[in-house]
């Protein structure tokens, strides 16, 4: 995985997780926090992958990327 779409699925997993995150207390990596963060990440990648079957990258777009 390139750069740019480690980029946007960090993105997104922020997006995705930040109304789950704001219940609980800033700065403590506990079983929540981390659970919301590996659900959020999940979700993320599975959003892309159905981006990717839906408008799939073209042999000379890919290898831009």
């Amino acid at each position: 995985m390139n750069e740019g779409r480690k980029r946007v699925l960090l993105i997104a997993a922020s997006i995705l997780a930040a109304r789950k995150l704001s219940q609980f207390e800033a700065g403590r990596r506990v079983p929540a926090t981390m659970s919301a963060i590996a659900d959020a990440v999940r979700w993320a990648e599975e959003i892309m992958k159905a981006i990717d079957e839906r408008w799939p990258v073209g042999t000379s777009e890919r290898q831009k990327l």
